[in-house]
């Protein structure tokens, strides 16, 4: 009897077949398979791609390794064009196939920059994940904002609605200039990114995107949907409320910080046949030797100390922080793939180069002794 997500993969690709079949009928004009039905413009016809080719045997990621798109959006500072193209052709090069990223990822700019590396690269070979959430607009006066660095030219509104998600994806497949993306995540509907009115958001999302991208889903638009966020209450309502294949769980499983999400959401995700991609395993960096933790300068109390040991421990046993870190976020059955950021194409091989060591289950051990890890918390191997 097929699990769940071979139901979903067999329903999609049905869906797919049926929309086909309706385009080729329409002889006389355009296919109306795609009309905006979840939005207040009902008969508009959308951009949406026609039976996309998807690559959706390619989730789970091999090595449950993908890259993240955020150095591609100029974070913390200027990517230039050059050491982004060469990134990511290390990634390639390494046989690295899954690649997210996101509108607000530079407003725009990663979502260009991984395009036009894909670009002429079969899209049955590789797996491309981006977000919904917000809908960008252009603005000449905006030059940085935030952590997104540069000229962007670009300002944003959040937009959870069904006609929101629809525009937000049409516009993503504008800038990647490619066919098709197998995996839409909600983003960042969160207390941090939008305070204390955010169950308002949330609500709008259960009536509208939801909803809409399970419609898509069936539809064979997209292959996969989930929420891409940096908590868990998100996460265990979009479950509650709706349909989900995954979660982009970003900041909340790693070294450092890993027990509510191994507590809380994995049962949850694991009940209910949801994967989890880990987002920014390295801490934005922590755990590479740079020094910030995640989004701020600000480091936890604690976290120096812990790192340094962490760390001390990894050479002793002959590998390195890094390698631990990455191999970590891996380990859970239930997460699919760990989805490090990566500045240059050093970086790139760096963190790719990391999946392949063999880590002793002494150093494992050793963390949970001292008690640097969570006592179950999975280990490879």
């Amino acid at each position: 009897m097929p699990n769940r997500r071979e139901f979903l993969v067999g329903a999609a690709a049905a869906a797919a077949a049926t929309s086909a079949s309706k385009l080729l009928a329409a002889q006389d004009g355009p296919s109306l398979s795609n009309t905006n039905v979840g939005g207040n413009n009902q008969g508009i016809i959308s951009e949406l791609p026609e039976n996309p080719p998807l690559a959706s045997k390619l989730f789970p990621p091999e090595h449950k390794f993908g890259v993240g798109g955020t150095q591609l959006g100029n974070i913390f500072k200027v990517t230039p064009d050059e050491e982004a193209e060469n990134m990511l052709e290390a990634c390639w090069e390494n046989g690295v196939r899954y690649f997210d990223t996101s509108p607000f990822y530079g407003m725009g700019l990663s979502e260009r920059r991984l395009g036009h590396f894909l670009n002429g690269k079969p899209p049955q070979e590789y797996l491309l994940s981006s977000k919904i959430g917000r809908l960008l607009k252009a603005d000449a006066s905006v030059d940085s904002q935030g952590n997104w660095k540069g000229d962007l030219n670009f300002s944003y509104h959040f937009d959870y609605t069904a006609a929101g998600t629809r525009r937000s994806i049409e516009d993503s497949l504008q800038r990647l200039g490619v066919p098709k993306i197998d995996i839409v995540y909600i983003h960042d509907l969160t207390p941090g990114m939008l305070g204390k009115d955010w169950r308002e958001y949330l609500e709008t999302a259960r009536k509208g995107a939801m909803p809409e991208l399970s419609r898509m889903r069936e539809e064979g638009i997209i292959g996969h949907w989930g929420m891409g966020v940096n908590n868990i209450e998100t996460c265990l309502a979009a479950m509650e409320s709706a349909d989900p294949d995954v979660m982009l769980q970003a900041t909340k499983y790693n070294l450092m910080d890993h027990e509510e999400v191994l507590n809380r959401l994995f049962p949850k995700c694991r009940e209910n046949d949801v994967s989890v991609i880990v987002g920014a395993p390295l801490g934005a960096g922590f755990l590479a030797g740079v020094n910030r933790w995640l989004y701020s300068d600000g480091i936890p109390d604690g976290y120096w100390e812990k790192r340094d040991r962490i760390a001390q421990i990894a050479h002793q046993h002959g590998i390195d922080l890094r390698t631990a870190a990455l191999q970590f976020t891996a380990a859970p059955d239930v997460v699919a793939a760990t989805i490090p950021g990566a500045r240059n194409a050093q970086q790139a091989r760096e963190n790719r180069a990391s999946m392949n060591v063999r880590i002793p289950a002494e150093f494992w051990q050793q963390l949970k002794q001292e008690g640097l890890i969570a006592q179950d918390a999975p280990t490879p191997g």
